[in-house]
């Protein structure tokens, strides 16, 4: 039975590898994909802020003055206390998101002429700057498919939900922004499917090598898709013949790739990290948030200095589950960065990883890109990769993170080869191969959304070489 299912492993990723090197597609053109994906860019979608007392269906909650819905469900805005081990301060709290649910974030795949492709949906969300991404088949709260919200049901998600629609090619839990997000977890789907899936404007089939090249272009790919993508089993027992990037990407994502480290030797290296983490979090009511600067105005909550705030926004838009709503989003105050400097072991690619800490995260720290800063912040290797010169950057796009909780929140993202960094990295980094990377990702719960995100764009960058 065991050997049934390696050699179905091994056919899934032979299948994938012809998808990603299928560039476009003849049935279902980029050129046209365009096309649709402008006339979504016209549909009516608008986003305002308000005040957090015009915040219908919202209330701050009498005692805590936690934001929260009438129903209860979707989610609450809190704060969360961090304390350092053996400190008998109070530590300082900031607001964070409580969202306690599993969603599910699920693509849909579907073989056309012989090629796997993959069902993505534009989608407007309220945060995202454009409005108009592609996402997941589906990308639903608990609350949203349960249809708490009172709206029509979650269109697909039945592919999801019923064994019978299809073959599970991924399905495992992931973790979200630690630093925004308390525990916050999805349910990350791959699903195969041999039905006639009904057309619909919205949704438009796409070969992974179609998404690779979509990926190097700003805002276009969302944080959900991207992350789905990183759990696809894309690792294969050889380097292909035409590993024509020169960067060695499939190689190092290869089984016959010889890393740096065995796999129980990262193993344990985040094990020893998330025994020995350094603060606890937990949550207290958001107003306690005032002892650490924060002030609660009639428009924002927000500190001198801070990385975001937290805003109310009203949307009114056509094409989703209902047509307006009100929420509070979370606002970073520019840009962050997320790097992987990259250098080569035996010939193997290798990147230099972190095991990050984060608030949030319900198991300690995961292993997260070399730098990953929250906007205004600084980090060991930062200067270093965002000064590298053009020829040694693999990979360079700004992408946006989770626009139905973030408003404006954007990263850029790198790869970049350099043969300076330190074999023996400082404690708390390790190199890994981007085969190591996407064991860890398989597992869940093991490495950040945006080194799950950079693990794509290495495929990406390449793609396109």
């Amino acid at each position: 039975m065991n050997g049934a299912r390696e050699r179905a492993a091994v056919g899934t990723t032979a299948r994938l590898m012809r998808s990603a090197a299928a560039a476009d597609s003849a049935r279902f053109p980029l050129a046209a994909f365009r096309e649709r994906l402008r006339a979504h860019g016209h549909r009516s979608f608008a986003v305002e802020r308000v005040p957090f007392a015009d915040l219908d269906q919202w209330h701050a909650e009498p005692g805590t003055g936690n934001l929260r819905h009438r129903t209860g469900r979707f989610f609450t805005v809190e704060g969360l206390r961090r304390t350092a081990w053996g400190d008998p301060g109070p530590g300082a709290v900031r607001p964070v998101m409580v969202q306690p649910e599993i969603g599910v974030l699920g693509i849909v795949v579907k073989e056309f002429d012989g090629v796997l492709h993959l069902l993505l949906q534009a989608k407007a969300e309220p945060g995202n700057v454009p409005a108009v991404q592609l996402s997941p088949t589906v990308q639903a709260t608990r609350s949203n498919f349960t249809r708490s919200h009172g709206g029509s049901a979650v269109r697909f998600l039945e592919y999801f939900t019923s064994p019978a629609r299809g073959r599970v090619l991924a399905d495992v839990l992931q973790s979200e922004h630690g630093e925004y997000f308390l525990h916050k977890r999805n349910r990350h789907m791959l699903v195969e499917t041999g039905e006639e899936v009904p057309e619909h404007p919205d949704f438009h089939w796409l070969t992974l090598g179609q998404l690779y090249r979509l990926l190097h272009e700003d805002r276009l790919v969302n944080m959900d898709t991207r992350s789905v993508l990183a759990c696809a089993p894309l690792a294969p027992a050889s380097a292909p013949a035409t590993d024509r990037d020169g960067g060695g990407v499939w190689h190092s994502l290869g089984g016959a790739s010889r890393p740096r480290h065995t796999m129980e030797e990262v193993v344990r290296w985040l094990t020893r990290a998330r025994a020995g983490q350094s603060h606890v979090s937990r949550p207290v009511p958001l107003a306690e948030v005032e002892e650490s600067g924060w002030r609660r105005g009639p428009e924002e909550i927000s500190r001198d200095g801070g990385p975001f705030r937290v805003v109310a926004v009203r949307v009114r838009t056509a094409g989703r589950e209902v047509g307006s709503w009100c929420q509070p989003l979370v606002n970073p105050r520019g840009a962050g960065v997320s790097a992987f400097g990259a250098t080569r072991f035996d010939g193997v690619l290798h990147v230099l990883a972190q095991a990050k800490e984060e608030p949030g995260l319900i198991t300690g720290p995961e292993v997260a890109p070399t730098v990953q800063c929250l906007p205004g912040e600084s980090a060991p290797f930062a200067d270093r990769l965002l000064s590298a010169p053009a020829e040694r950057i693999r990979f360079d796009t700004v992408l946006a993170e989770e626009g139905g909780r973030f408003l404006a929140a954007d990263n850029r993202y790198l790869l970049v080869e350099d043969d300076t960094l330190p074999a023996i990295p400082p404690p708390g980094y390790h190199w890994l191969t981007l085969r190591q990377l996407a064991r860890l990702t398989a597992w869940g719960h093991h490495v950040s959304v945006q080194a799950r995100t950079l693990l794509v764009c290495a495929l990406a960058a390449a793609a396109d070489a």
